[in-house]
């Protein structure tokens, strides 16, 4: 069964959690179901291409598609009558998750989890892990080594333009991160394995403008730093943030 958005409906304050890429929701459920708790709304939606067993629906999309779906969670939530939103993004969730903030999308702040959102290409292991989650579902599917060795160098040009596409995305909000005036959560895992931790001090340096740059660093934590073993820390934190925001601001 495909895995879908969740929606969890709850306080006037509605929150979007953005999953991570060849990712689902369930990244972020866990702090959706704390952020509930706490009498948030939250909203996480599916990426286009995502959620299948087919890696190669995610190739067959772009970023673009994933800008566009982050558009119509917010208009979602407006459309419920929810005026009071926040956003946030794991990894490249949270590099659409900023770039809501940078289209001045109506929101009242947003923050990122061990996202790449500056220097994309540095430091990054997502093309690895890709690869070998790719041949890990051909396995499962019954293809013999041979018929996976032929499939992969057509898997591998895809994801290198993708990956490029992401890359021109991030490369292009690098200049426009700056412009950002709303409140912005920043949280990074220590021993994150597919990105370059210190990409996150890059983007709290950029925030100059943030009315608050709130920067989490989570020492023993991997990259899905929302189920790891820093998670209740994480939570705590993000309703920490949320309960300092002017929701009538923004």
């Amino acid at each position: 069964m495909a895995i879908k958005s969740f929606f969890f409906e709850n306080g006037p304050q509605a929150v979007i959690l953005m999953h991570a890429y060849s990712s689902t929701p369930n990244d972020v459920r866990m702090l959706g179901r704390a952020l509930e708790k706490e009498n948030y709304t939250v909203y996480a939606p599916l990426f286009k291409g995502h959620g299948t067993k087919d890696p190669e629906d995610i190739l067959d999309t772009s970023p673009t598609d994933w800008v566009e779906d982050a558009k119509e969670a917010i208009q979602f939530l407006l459309e419920k009558g929810y005026k009071k939103i926040a956003i946030f993004g794991l990894s490249m969730g949270g590099v659409i998750a900023t770039k809501m903030l940078i289209d001045r999308e109506p929101i009242v702040a947003g923050g990122t989890f061990c996202s790449p959102v500056m220097n994309f290409h540095r430091g990054n292991n997502v093309k690895k892990e890709f690869l070998t989650y790719v041949r890990t579902l051909k396995k499962k599917a019954g293809y013999s080594e041979i018929e996976i060795e032929d499939y992969m160098p057509g898997i591998e040009k895809k994801l290198d333009d993708q990956l490029d596409e992401i890359g021109e995305l991030t490369q292009s909000m690098e200049t426009d991160i700056s412009e950002i005036k709303h409140p912005f959560f920043i949280a990074q895992a220590g021993q994150d394995e597919l990105i370059d931790p210190q990409v996150a001090f890059a983007l709290k340096a950029a925030l100059t403008q943030a009315s608050v740059v709130d920067f989490h660093w989570y020492e023993n934590s991997q990259h899905a730093v929302t189920v790891g073993v820093d998670r209740k820390a994480l939570q705590e934190d993000v309703s920490n943030f949320l309960k300092q925001l002017d929701w009538n601001g923004g």
